[in-house]
């Protein structure tokens, strides 16, 4: 056997083994995103329903209140206004 031999041989190994652990890594990450697949949609269906649970409550909930909020401080400052009209000086 010469050192040439020897070499190739070494080569070839390592040439199979980083394959072998290639295939390995790609199983495994496969392997780990079919179990994250789920988790994942199910995140982003909770997610989705949170918005749209969240929008409701801007709609029905926040708007009127500050409607309401904006007319009480309008009605407020006509009150002050007429007040400071009516006061003596």
């Amino acid at each position: 056997m010469s050192i040439e031999w020897l070499r190739d041989l070494v080569i070839v190994i390592w040439g199979l083994l980083s394959t072998a652990v290639l295939i390995f890594i790609a199983v495994t990450v496969y392997a780990l995103y079919r179990r994250a697949k789920p988790v994942l949609d199910s995140m982003n269906t909770t997610s989705a329903n949170v918005q749209r649970i969240t929008t409701c409550i801007r709609d029905e909930v926040a708007r009127p209140l500050i409607e309401v909020a904006a007319i009480v401080q309008g009605v407020s400052q006509g009150i002050n206004m007429v007040t400071k009209l009516f006061r003596k000086q």
